[in-house]
């Protein structure tokens, strides 16, 4: 039976994603966050504004979105309530956040060079999308309580490196969900998928090239060039 609830969050369950960008002195900032989606080759981040991300991700155009499998969740809980932001915003003071400028010595992960952006990549970490930054929506702007606290990220991947253990066999551009293990975060707690399919998709028998963005193509390009 149904009933009338007002739960506090609504986070029923995305993947956990490091993004990765450069503070104002060079040095790396590395935040740990759920609240993404793709379509295509864009990704749509929620953020606060008064992050280190979204205020690194609008000065500098570009970070790097590092998907961690289950294997690293102990490396992402080190970096659960530390912030890159001196001084500590007032609502992350009251969640109990601290000033921590070096996100990727205390969660344990290693740095590495990207190939179209400054932001390094997370070593660890089998997905890692270098992106830059298309747009920025407000969020709740019709309330004056919550008006410009939040703002809407949608960034353009632009390389895609992929751990080759997590591919389908014979296909260089295709990742294998029975192989791929994410980590999901569900009402601030940490989960993983099934082993297994739990039935056959009609949605899968669709090709996924069927999929293929245009920004594909664009980011092509701009390696050419």
């Amino acid at each position: 039976m149904h009933v009338t609830s007002e739960p506090n969050i609504l986070y029923f369950g995305t993947p956990v994603v490091l993004i990765s960008s450069l503070n104002e002195d060079g040095s790396a900032n590395l935040a740990p966050m759920s609240s993404a989606f793709w379509l295509g080759w864009r990704c749509i981040l929620g953020l606060g504004t008064a992050s280190k991300t979204t205020q690194n991700l609008r000065r500098t155009g570009e970070c790097v979105l590092n998907l961690p499998s289950v294997d690293e969740v102990d490396a992402v809980n080190r970096l659960a309530r530390t912030t890159g932001s001196n001084p500590v915003p007032e609502a992350k003071i009251r969640r109990g956040y601290r000033f921590e400028p070096r996100k990727f010595e205390i969660a344990g992960l290693t740095p590495m060079a990207s190939e179209t952006v400054a932001a390094p990549r997370v070593r660890e970490c089998p997905v890692q999308l270098e992106a830059k930054l298309e747009a920025v929506h407000g969020l709740a702007e019709s309330d004056p309580a919550v008006r410009g606290r939040i703002a809407v990220l949608e960034v353009r991947i632009v390389r895609v490196h992929v751990e080759e253990d997590i591919l389908m066999e014979g296909h260089a551009d295709r990742i294998d969900p029975d192989k791929w293990r994410p980590l999901i975060m569900s009402f601030q707690e940490f989960y993983g998928l099934a082993a297994e399919k739990l039935h056959p998709s009609t949605l899968g028998l669709i090709p996924e090239r069927l999929y293929r963005s245009p920004d594909v193509e664009r980011a092509r390009a701009e390696k050419a060039a």
